[in-house]
């Protein structure tokens, strides 16, 4: 799905390719789970959204590991990943801003999508989309 100029990869979305196995494989009474992707093309931009959720609106932590109850995000491509080649990342989906978070156990679903429209917007509103 791409809304905005940011491309989010999510299998809970019905646009998602493989958004039928996954419903036909979850719990129905919890949903898609709280692992989710954005694009944002290049790593300057992944590292100046991710810097604007963790200290300007409390979104969740820089990372490297997903694993913990507080919201996590990293940026796959120089990080998790950073042992694959272009090539393998182009094959994997894998882009140089492309951001993996894992939304924690703390505050509302409310409160986190408040908190990342906070940071989405003072980027728009700073032209931190637009530098790189």
């Amino acid at each position: 799905m791409k809304e905005v100029g940011i491309s989010v990869v999510y299998p809970g979305l019905a646009d998602h390719p493989q958004h039928e196995l996954l419903n036909s494989m979850a719990n129905k009474g919890y949903g898609f789970g709280g692992l989710l992707c954005v694009d944002m093309e290049s790593e300057e931009k992944a590292n100046r959204l991710m810097d604007h959720l963790q200290n300007s609106s409390q979104f969740g932590l820089i990372a490297v590991s997903l694993g913990y109850y507080e919201t996590l995000m990293s940026c796959s491509g120089s990080s998790t990943s950073s042992e694959l080649d272009d090539m393998e990342k182009a094959e994997a989906g894998i882009s140089p801003g492309l951001v993996r978070m894992s939304i924690g156990y703390t505050g509302t679903l409310e409160q986190k999508w408040s908190q990342f429209e906070k940071a989405i917007t003072g980027m728009r509103e700073s032209t931190l989309f637009n530098k790189c």
